[in-house]
């Protein structure tokens, strides 16, 4: 296995992810590294939650795994977010 980067970190049995997410763009893509976490870039709007929801269900498509795997630990108002995934072995290999 990978030495795993900064910004994630295994706890028990799911990874947690460190991100920094920039809610409106056009598309959703990872930007890179930016203040010892993930950068990514989200096509949906900082409105009722949507940004979130969007998130979480990308990163679920990315690593091939149901929704129900990946969640929100910290963040849901900030774009410094801790989200957690259970069932993916090297989740930044699919992000980088």
């Amino acid at each position: 296995m990978s030495r795993p980067p900064v910004w994630a970190q295994r706890h028990g049995a799911e990874w947690r992810l460190e991100l920094h997410v920039q809610p409106g763009a056009k598309l959703t893509v990872v930007v890179g590294e930016h203040g010892g976490r993930l950068k990514l870039k989200i096509a949906a709007p900082a409105v009722d939650n949507k940004a979130n929801a969007h998130l979480l269900a990308w990163l679920a498509a990315q690593w091939g795994v149901p929704k129900s795997k990946v969640r929100l630990v910290s963040g849901e108002t900030s774009r410094q977010k801790t989200v957690a995934v259970c069932g993916v072995e090297i989740p930044w290999r699919v992000l980088v």
